[in-house]
């Protein structure tokens, strides 16, 4: 019998999959350790309907989740007490309220007792030292500043197709929260941005900006050992998903409610290599969420940052129209590519969407963002106004050029092609679209299922995704995943 996995991979390579938004109260969703499985629908070659499947929300790597079930299928009970067995199985060891007790305990400990095991990424107590024996742990220095930043002290997971962590540079943490005191905001919901949520709590207890309030919700459980339950929820940003159920939706209804007319914005930096739409209905779900607790117009939109490579652009607009792309690079501290100060195409293609009026949010002049008073919003230095486009057009930072023949500014790398009747870059397969196989050209199938692709793969400049663009967080740490280091 083929595994879940094998299955899974045959799906996917035999033709498009679409995925499929349900009614998140429906209690027929079966779940695997991440929580509702997501529903697919797979479409082949002249096929108008394809057949429907759940999978794992989070995770892409079916060695990470391989939970794989067919809409229309089955389960036996057996296999259903099976699953939740292995559901209960990938749990964290302790409850959030558990983790919250161990710290306080920890940290009145002398700092010479006080031990965090790197094997198994989590802070133990001087009764657990002897089942920890021989792993490898830090007894130097932990000290309760150095609590207080929990993204330097955990191994950032490195899978890159389920918990890849990029963490926020400080540059990119002080210029949101900067900006977001610019603009009144005294809550800050922090969807998967824990570096974000540490210099926040490290700015308020130095006392020399006005008071913000901020709630991490992140699916890297680990965050449970150094944030109390009023600060973190473990969820699950694919799937609206709040791992400690009722607890957790109560803190995060609570958080949402601006009393006092306390000003809530919620900043998301997801994976990469996540879905759009499923990441969307879960914003939308959190929005309406926060018109409920305010008792605001349905025409209202809670503020929004969504931290998003560029080329996404028009997925993201598609899911909400009221969104804007500002020109601001994010930058990343252990990312080896998307650093600030870089030039050209080696530039961060991260961006800030947002439903908030550009021409209130300023970039930094100091680093070459400067005013566009006729698009009134801020540009980097090299996105210079077209006036035949009537707008700035640059969206890789670089200067893009107007074509008379296209009738829009596209990249400086590209050219004009008469036989395609569109700009493209000068060694592009001519007269072939740009659907199928971006290794091969073939149009009967995709790069995933390309036979070609050991010999010769070759990325394609504006081709959809990227290597090395997947960052997502989620399950325990393992032996193998601890050896590179990567964060948000």
């Amino acid at each position: 019998m083929r595994s879940m996995g094998k299955i899974l991979d045959d799906v996917v390579d035999s033709g498009g999959i679409e995925v499929i938004i349900q009614n998140e109260s429906d209690k027929t969703i079966p779940r695997c350790p991440h929580g509702p499985a997501l529903l697919f629908e797979k479409t082949g070659k002249g096929e108008e309907k394809g057949r429907r499947f759940y999978a794992c929300s989070a995770c892409r790597d079916r060695k990470d989740c391989n939970f794989f079930q067919w809409a229309d299928e089955k389960i036996s009970e057996a296999r259903m007490l099976a699953r939740e067995e292995q559901n209960r199985s990938k749990m964290p060891l302790f409850t959030h309220q558990e983790y919250c007790s161990r710290f306080r305990e920890f940290v009145s400990l002398p700092l010479e007792q006080r031990r965090f095991c790197v094997d198994c990424q989590m802070l133990i107590l001087p009764g657990e030292w002897a089942n920890h024996a021989k792993h490898k742990a830090l007894s130097e220095d932990i000290t309760v500043q150095r609590l207080k930043r929990p993204s330097l002290l955990l191994c950032p997971l490195v899978n890159k197709k389920s918990n890849a962590q990029y963490l926020f540079a400080d540059r990119s943490c002080h210029f949101l929260l900067d900006m977001f005191l610019v603009l009144g905001f005294q809550k800050i919901l922090c969807v998967g941005t824990p570096r974000l949520h540490e210099v926040i709590k490290l700015r308020n207890m130095e006392g020399k900006s006005p008071t913000v309030k901020s709630l991490l919700l992140d699916i890297d459980y680990r965050y449970c050992q150094f944030f109390g339950q009023n600060e973190f929820c473990h969820y699950n940003m694919f799937n609206h998903h709040f791992f400690d159920n009722e607890e957790a939706v109560t803190f995060f209804q609570s958080f949402l409610r601006e009393e006092g007319g306390a000003k809530v914005v919620m900043v998301t930096d997801p994976p990469f290599g996540g879905l759009v739409k499923p990441l969307a209905n879960s914003f939308s779900q959190m929005s309406m969420t926060w018109k409920k607790q305010n008792k605001v117009s349905d025409a209202a939109e809670m503020p929004m940052i969504w931290i998003f490579p560029y080329f996404f652009e028009s997925r993201i607009l598609e899911c909400f129209p009221s969104f804007s792309m500002l020109d601001y690079q994010v930058d990343y501290d252990n990312h080896p590519l998307y650093k600030h100060g870089k030039k050209g195409r080696k530039q961060s293609p991260v961006r800030l969407f947002t439903n908030l009026s550009p021409k209130d949010i300023i970039l930094p002049v100091d680093e070459g963002y400067r005013f566009c008073s006729v698009c009134e919003r801020y540009v980097s230095a090299g996105n210079k106004h077209c006036p035949k486009c009537d707008t700035c057009p640059s969206k890789d930072g670089r200067e893009w050029r107007h074509c008379d023949q296209c009738g829009r500014c596209v990249k400086p790398s590209w050219r004009h092609c008469s036989s395609c009747a569109h700009c493209a870059l000068p060694d592009h397969p001519c007269g072939q679209s740009q659907t199928g196989c971006f290794n091969c050209g073939s149009h009967k199938h995709k790069l995933r299922a390309c036979p070609k692709k050991h010999n010769k793969q070759m990325p394609v400049e504006g081709g959809r995704g990227a290597p090395g663009l997947s960052k997502h967080i989620t399950g325990k740490p393992t032996a193998k995943n601890k050896r590179k280091r990567k964060v948000t």
